[in-house]
């Protein structure tokens, strides 16, 4: 048996539950992962919520069809079916769950090939491997293929101190881009330190109402539009964000339309495993050479998941929550 993180209903943090479940059975194209780390993060707490309501189209009407939540982890490998020649028993291993979610516990059971699994970078702890996927990956694929970030270019982060934003300042450092991060005063430190150009303190200046502009506007925590950074984004610039909602929908469509400003959005976890796995041996490159690191504001173990989910919704955090086990 094993411990998990199980909601059963939409709500708050308190809706969580603690239940012990069978170890998942290994097939033959299985590996079986003992869980060391596991990431928790805001997307996490929107589908505790089942928030966009659309989105419960997918998670489930009444509660979530995979009650076990979570999608980063990092751990051990514990097991391999008899199909599997890529890993074997000892390996140590990071990836993403995806719309399948169950990181969250003690066990973590992935198909070795169509699945997100891949050893872990060299010279980081499993801690650190466990939010990649979440972050990381998310950031890379919006500024580099949703955003096409060229060198020289101007980004502006907003929510540059949060998990997505920590990553996107230092890949868009790793581009040649010129970044101004968007965070509150008590975070500018932190966001100077991984390379960002330009702070704003969003508490004190609004920076819609700026007269810089951008090439590109990424929006991680989708808190403002494309109608409030239209005058903030050159002539042909981009506004891109990873939080889906039904104005980002129609912005997409009327800027395909006409119009030389676009919005951009895509569903990162939604691509193909071939093309992701693809994307996170780009971002290990970056990790090996030092440019780029995670970002952990705090560690919780897998009692504490009411506690951690409170935090995330208190919009306090910086960089990344990790569950250990």
């Amino acid at each position: 048996m094993m411990k998990a993180v199980i909601c059963p209903q939409y709500g708050n943090a308190d809706v969580l539950e603690i239940k012990e479940l069978p170890i998942p059975v290994v097939k033959p194209n299985d590996i079986l992962v003992r869980n060391h780390a596991a990431s928790m993060t805001r997307a996490d707490a929107m589908m505790r919520q089942g928030t966009p309501k659309f989105a419960r189209l997918f998670l489930g009407f009444k509660g979530p069809k995979n009650p076990v939540i979570g999608t980063g982890f990092a751990g051990v490998v514990e097991a391999v079916g008899s199909e599997v020649d890529d890993f074997n028993i000892g390996d140590e291993v990071y990836g993403e769950t995806s719309i399948n979610f169950s990181a969250n516990a003690e066990y973590v059971c992935v198909h070795a090939a169509n699945d997100i699994v891949l050893p872990l970078p060299k010279g980081i702890a499993l801690e650190e491997a466990a939010p990649i996927c979440d972050g990381a990956l998310t950031s890379y694929n919006f500024l580099v293929n949703v955003g096409e970030l060229k060198s020289g270019q101007h980004v502006l982060i907003n929510g540059a101190s949060g998990s997505l934003g920590t990553s996107a300042v230092q890949i868009a450092k790793s581009l040649g881009a010129t970044v101004t991060g968007v965070c509150s005063e008590k975070n500018h430190n932190l966001v100077k330190l991984l390379g960002a150009d330009y702070l704003i303190d969003y508490k004190e200046t609004d920076f819609t109402k700026e007269s810089t502009k951008y090439d590109l506007v990424y929006d991680t925590i989708g808190e403002s539009s494309f109608a409030k950074c239209k005058n903030v984004l050159k002539e042909e610039g981009r506004f891109i964000t990873p939080v889906l909602s039904l104005s980002i929908l129609k912005d997409m469509l009327k800027t395909s339309l006409w119009g030389n400003q676009k919005v951009k959005f895509e569903a990162t976890g939604l691509q193909e495993a071939k093309k992701l796995k693809k994307y996170l041996n780009e971002i290990n490159e970056l990790i090996e050479s030092h440019k780029l690191k995670t970002i952990i504001d705090k560690t919780y173990s897998i009692e504490d998941v009411v506690e951690a989910h409170h935090y995330i919704d208190s919009g306090r955090k910086k960089g990344n929550i990790i569950m250990t086990f």
